[in-house]
């Protein structure tokens, strides 16, 4: 008897924390990406882009960015490739805001889950008087869910 009373007690306690577990968590996997361009665009500002977070999923968007990023000084040349192909990647870009002095921002880590893409980022600021507008271009496997910066 002892040994049944033992072993519910033991099969409620098993069962209660198993259910505590928030539902909403879900398991998040790495997504590998590849670096497209990283640095500055040092026209102050006269690009024309605005502090942003971009999601280009087809050519048009990725030539009409190229060009305005070039429309001061042809910083696409040092991109290792600009010849995407959209049916098997997209492409994420990160732009700050101009700064007065030297900053950098880095794509450091991107996860999914069951509904979501995440990017995660990270800004360092340099002592230096050079105005400049950081960004960090990278290009992931085609997916249709949403992307989530942080």
């Amino acid at each position: 008897m002892k040994t049944k009373i033992y072993f519910s007690l033991f099969l409620i306690t098993f069962i209660l924390f198993s259910c505590n577990k928030k539902s909403s968590e879900e398991e998040t996997n790495s997504i590998t990406f590849t670096e497209i361009g990283k640095g500055a665009l040092y026209g102050n500002g006269a690009e024309g882009i605005p502090q942003s977070n971009l999601v280009i999923t087809n050519n048009t968007d990725w030539q009409n960015l190229m060009n305005q990023m070039n429309s001061v000084n042809n910083v696409t040349d040092n991109f290792t490739e600009t010849n995407i192909d959209f049916s098997v990647y997209e492409i994420i870009a990160i732009f700050l805001d101009v700064k007065g002095n030297g900053w950098e921002v880095s794509i450091t880590n991107i996860t999914e889950d069951n509904a979501n893409i995440y990017v995660d980022k990270s800004e360092k600021e340099y002592d230096n008087s050079v105005i400049t507008q950081p960004f960090h271009i990278i290009k992931i496997p085609k997916s249709n869910k949403p992307v989530v910066f942080n």
